[in-house]
């Protein structure tokens, strides 16, 4: 069995919003260390969602979409007797967060034609209303756990 991870990385608060969540989505929309720009990019998709949704805090919708996009259940695979079957098996709080981060932003990557921003801002904003890629991608690993049920009692 893995030992416990003593020493996480906890980050700062990031210094607008004074939230951790925010200073860590940030870091995932990081490229090559720029986080400065990066920055720009999360605060001007936050300006955008209070913009659309007429929320005075963004900082509520940002956190709804991160809750509708982490998955409850995914498939690991598991080899037993010379045969791989896809096990389901129930997500951890912090890799769930680590998911819905991750399937946010690469969704918002994918889409073409317009600034970062603007397309992060759409895709925060269809998530909070369980709407948009990242949320057609919770569902499909959720309707794979749900497909390997029968492997379940191989869960270790």
């Amino acid at each position: 069995m893995r030992r416990k991870v003593k020493n996480r990385n906890v980050v700062e608060p990031d210094f607008i919003y004074n939230s951790q969540k925010l200073e860590k989505f940030i870091n995932y929309i990081m490229w090559s260390g720029k986080k400065e720009t990066s920055r720009k990019i999360m605060y001007q998709a936050l300006d955008i969602i209070k913009e659309k949704t007429g929320n005075s805090n963004p900082l509520e919708v940002f956190d709804l979409a991160l809750k509708n996009a982490g998955p409850l259940t995914e498939v690991r695979s598991k080899r037993i007797g010379g045969a791989n079957y896809q096990v389901p098996r129930e997500v951890r709080a912090e890799r769930r967060l680590a998911l819905a981060m991750r399937w946010i932003r690469d969704a918002a990557r994918n889409k073409k034609g317009s600034p970062m921003y603007i397309k992060l801002a759409d895709e925060l904003i269809a998530a909070s209303k369980n709407e948009g890629t990242a949320i057609k991608k919770k569902e499909d690993t959720h309707k794979m756990a749900e497909a390997n049920k029968a492997f379940a009692h191989f869960a270790w």
